[in-house]
């Protein structure tokens, strides 16, 4: 960023007058591709709108949108004027939704149709304009986007935000509890797009980007939007749920030549009917992020389709991956080494440094750290120690740099006087053959912590105490003699947060209301 004013969608201006892109396709979704001089000419027509009904820079613009091209145009044409884009999950129920708003005191929200009717009582209650992507019917008197780009089209200047100035809210997954505003400013999109996406990815204009997670997220956000947009590529979009067989179907019709997945889905995908004869060949290279992902899941889906994922792991407040593999430098199960650009360390419980290998809290440094949290003085004072960010995950640092999930800091388990990180013995677990998914935390049994292990099971499996048994014994020929489940319960599911990670807290929470789960097996 050369110049203290940047505004992200100048970009879109960039690619048209200098870089000859007006008829390239921005974005393919089932409705047809949308060409860059498309895009601007919705982004300028939404920025006027808006501006026509009274926003002003820097109030706040709910977006609850699924990914379609309409999340481009309210996201663009909110920041084309300076507006703040707060995009939400558009499965929020309608009291989170009325949280949001009257926590970020946001001016107007943009609302999915389908989700319009639902929601829209909620935020006209908050004194939100409520704004719907399509008219339900002729003359309905519902305010909604179709009508209002039509109405204002036109060119419009680009507000001259500085780079100090607010890009972005994205509301944290609520994983350790209600979900808290994270700020970040216009300063913070480059470092992840030029750091992350150019340096480890080498993005270029000629990638075709296909991400599972969706927009509202941080991860979802650079994956579609941010790094497309920066580079002049195409976003293809998926609305609706990610469904195994789905986003393969969408490969083999879109042709991406960059899939970014979270672990879930890598591990189901192959397991998806005539997933062995899929054309992946358009694949250059896959990228995986929000849980770690197991050795071998990532060796399975290498001997299958002869493509490397890299895993690594970023977070809402750094705005994407910090701390990656690469093509050159990988090591199956690890989150890699830190991205050019960024700086981390590990923290003993002492607060001290841990110097070379050893374990310890995870704290990272770099440009796209956010500014705060909002209405949260205290936990931004908590995380915002100088200009480290502290993560709150606890990782090992291999002799060679490699970082290694060990779970969160507040998940690590004392047991018998050691120290127990859940992360190795769920990875242990996803290894056998019966199990779908597992998740590990410590409870609380005759003043004593005990492991306990809650286990999904693929289909066919059936649990058992003698299954029970053998997965206990399964950790122990793999692991240290203290890293086995004490407890185990075979569930149906995991409770997770809309981008898939395990909330181990919800886990401790039930475990609190009762002595000893009733399905669960002690071996």
């Amino acid at each position: 960023m050369t110049s203290d004013r940047f505004n992200l969608t100048t970009l879109v201006d960039h690619h048209l007058n200098t870089g000859g892109l007006s008829d390239k396709a921005a974005l393919y979704s089932p409705d047809g591709p949308v060409t860059y001089a498309e895009l601007y000419r919705s982004m300028c027509a939404m920025g006027r709108a808006l501006r026509a009904l009274g926003i002003q820079r820097e109030q706040r613009i709910l977006l609850a949108l699924d990914d379609t091209p309409a999340f481009f145009t309210a996201f663009l044409g909110a920041a084309r004027i300076g507006a703040v884009p707060v995009p939400i999950n558009n499965q929020t129920d309608p009291e989170q939704v009325r949280f949001y708003a009257q926590d970020s005191y946001a001016q107007a929200a943009v609302i999915d149709a389908g989700r319009y009717e639902e929601l829209a009582p909620a935020l006209q209650d908050a004194g939100v304009t409520a704004i719907s992507t399509e008219p339900a019917g002729p003359d309905d008197g519902i305010l909604n986007m179709q009508d209002l780009v039509r109405a204002h089209e036109g060119d419009l200047a680009a507000a001259p935000t500085h780079a100090e100035d607010p890009a972005l809210w994205l509301y944290s997954s609520g994983s350790t509890g209600r979900p808290k505003g994270v700020v970040h400013l216009q300063r913070d999109l480059e470092p992840v797009c030029q750091q992350y996406a150019g340096q480890v990815l080498g993005v270029t204009q000629d990638d075709v980007h296909l991400s599972t997670t969706k927009l509202f997220h941080a991860y979802g956000l650079g994956n579609s939007l941010l790094f497309p947009l920066w580079f002049g590529g195409t976003s293809v979009l998926l609305p609706g749920f990610p469904a195994p067989h789905l986003v393969l179907e969408t490969i083999e019709r879109a042709r991406p030549t960059l899939l970014f997945s979270v672990p879930a889905l890598y591990n189901a995908m192959p397991r998806s009917p005539g997933a062995r004869h899929r054309d992946m060949s358009s694949i250059r290279l896959c990228v995986s992020a929000a849980e770690t992902l197991p050795a071998h899941v990532w060796q399975r889906w290498h001997d299958l389709y002869g493509l490397t994922i890299l895993d690594g792991v970023g977070s809402t407040e750094m705005l994407h991956i910090y701390c990656s593999n690469t093509e050159r430098a990988l090591r199956p199960g690890s989150s890699g080494r830190a991205v050019p650009g960024y700086q981390i360390k590990l923290v003993d419980p002492d607060a001290g440094d841990v110097d070379g290998a050893g374990s310890g809290e995870m704290f990272v440094r770099g440009g796209s750290m956010l500014a705060q949290y909002w209405h949260r003085a205290d936990q931004t004072r908590s995380v915002l120690q100088g200009n480290w960010y502290r993560t709150g995950d606890r990782y090992r640092r291999d002799e060679d740099g490699y970082y290694w999930y060990e779970g969160r800091a507040d998940d690590m388990m004392k047991v018998s006087g050691l120290w127990v990180a859940p992360a190795a013995i769920e990875t242990a677990l996803q290894q056998h053959p019966d199990v779908s998914e597992a998740a590990v935390v410590g409870v609380d049994t005759d003043r004593l912590t005990r492991i306990k292990a809650f286990i999904v099971l693929r289909d066919g499996c059936q649990g058992t105490d003698a299954l029970a048994r053998h997965l206990r014994q399964w950790c122990k020929d793999r692991l240290s003699g203290h890293q086995f489940p004490h407890l185990v319960e075979f569930v149906a599911d995991l409770p997770k947060t809309p981008t898939g990670k395990i909330q181990r807290f919800a886990l401790r929470a039930r475990e609190t209301v009762k002595a000893h789960a009733p399905a669960a097996h002690a071996v």
